[in-house]
């Protein structure tokens, strides 16, 4: 059974910095698609990050382009999202999901919600202004 736990989330003010972990459990994160979604107050969710299975393509959503970094340590199984420059309107729960197999072109430039099976149970990062 997949199994995945979040942490990292917090209350920081505007412009400064969090780094999310999602460690796994179940699932070798090193064959998996990796992704990060949010989801703020009233709004659908939505992906921030992700990373192909063959690692072979990294998509950001453009708001946090420059700004945010999708990684993963094998050796410890464990995925992250650094997060820099945070705005208030980076507030939300916080998702990270795998999945077995997701190329690029299935990924058409789009991390989507439904492409991902096993999902953690959120954490939560508040921007105050």
């Amino acid at each position: 059974q997949v199994q995945l736990v979040e942490s990292g989330g917090g209350l920081v003010q505007s412009g400064e910095s969090l780094r999310l972990s999602c460690a796994a459990s179940g699932s070798r994160l090193a064959y998996d698609a990796i992704g990060w979604f949010r989801q703020a107050p009233g709004k659908e969710r939505e992906g921030v990050s992700c990373i192909s299975s063959d690692e072979l393509d990294t998509v950001y959503t453009d708001s946090v382009k420059g700004r945010f970094t999708i990684t993963k340590d094998t050796t410890k199984n464990t995925m992250y999202l650094q997060m820099n420059n945070l705005r208030p309107e980076d507030t939300g729960v916080y998702y990270c999901a795998t999945t077995k197999f997701l190329n690029g072109a299935m990924m058409d430039g789009h991390c989507q919600a439904s492409q991902f099976e096993y999902w953690g149970q959120g954490t939560l990062v508040t921007v105050s202004e």
